[in-house]
């Protein structure tokens, strides 16, 4: 028999009720999960259930198991691991986004969802101060950010030295020379190896105290680097907060013919506050940039952003066709 859709919609309502009894109560529950692994997999696990289960029952069970395991990264007291929570407005926004389930392949399967992705690139931009013209993806997190960065500059530094790499892989290609500061946030290396082009092989640039990659040590690795050249910057190192010089290291690659990243997955923000902009002056010289929106902006997990000063080649490195 066919569920009526009032029966249907009882579990959304479940859900709504369930998540706004935690975020009422987050400022008041514990901060760290109260039942460990073993607990929390004995409580979910078990036998496969054989028969149908009522959906609020599961939405149920499920909201009650977990909740001993939750940590409340969300709320004011959590100063953990750099993460954030994510602000009602935003939370319910996801909500109407899961809802409405949208595939935001092509224009043409949801012109609505196209249009609030153009609108949001447009206005990231500008918060950002990079240029208008640079292209913008919508990612799963800073990590898939980096990746789909370094995909484009390995595409672009390629294509300047005569090798096209979407077509031709990378056997056989001119050796391409990865810089990164000595305290790069561990994704670049995972980027870097994602896109071949291996992290144990990255040329590290001394870093000073504070984590900031040394303008002077660059221009040391630069003049080693010989052929194609993609160097990684920070804006916002994990640990301490602290900025790259940008305008130098801008200086340095651009003399060089490399292709300049910003990992600005925790600082790239500051661009947005007045009264921190200084941090990232010269950041709008790069040609990649990377950020999420779940650090300042609060919004949900996870919400990774990338943006190319060159969109051809973010075009040539991620694009897909088909026959449909």
């Amino acid at each position: 028999m066919e569920e009526s859709p009032s029966k249907g919609v009882r579990p959304l309502k479940l859900a709504y009720d369930l998540a706004s009894r935690f975020l009422e109560t987050l400022p008041e529950r514990p901060v760290n999960a109260r039942a460990d692994h073993a607990a929390l997999a004995a409580a979910l696990g078990g036998a496969l259930p054989d028969e149908p289960q009522d959906p609020a029952a599961v939405i149920q069970d499920l909201a009650s198991n977990v909740e001993p395991g939750l940590v409340a990264s969300a709320g004011p007291r959590y100063f953990g691991f750099v993460t954030g929570g994510s602000i009602p407005v935003s939370v319910a926004v996801d909500w109407l986004v899961s809802a409405w389930d949208q595939n935001v392949a092509l224009n043409v399967m949801s012109p609505a969802m196209a249009s609030v992705e153009d609108t949001a690139a447009a206005w990231l931009l500008n918060l950002l101060g990079l240029p208008k013209s640079s292209s913008v993806g919508f990612v799963t997190g800073a990590h898939t950010a980096n990746v789909t960065a370094l995909a484009s500059a390995r595409h672009e530094v390629l294509r300047r030295a005569g090798w096209d790499v979407e077509a031709r892989g990378l056997q056989g290609a001119p050796v391409v020379h990865v810089v990164a500061g000595r305290e790069a946030h561990a994704s670049i290396g995972a980027a870097s190896r994602m896109v071949g082009l291996g992290s144990e092989t990255i040329r590290r640039v001394e870093a000073d105290a504070q984590g900031r990659m040394r303008a002077d040590d660059l221009a040391r690795v630069l003049k080693e680097c010989d052929g194609p050249t993609i160097v990684c910057a920070q804006a916002g190192n994990v640990n301490t907060g602290a900025f790259d010089p940008m305008t130098e290291i801008a200086g340095l690659t651009r003399a060089h013919g490399a292709w300049l990243h910003v990992d600005g997955a925790f600082g790239l923000w500051a661009a947005a506050a007045a009264p921190l902009r200084y941090l990232v002056a010269g950041v709008e010289l790069a040609d990649s940039w990377t950020t999420d929106g779940h650090k300042w902006l609060n919004v949900p997990y996870d919400s990774g952003i990338v943006c190319v000063a060159h969109p051809a080649a973010h075009r040539a490195a991620m694009s897909q066709t088909a026959a449909y």
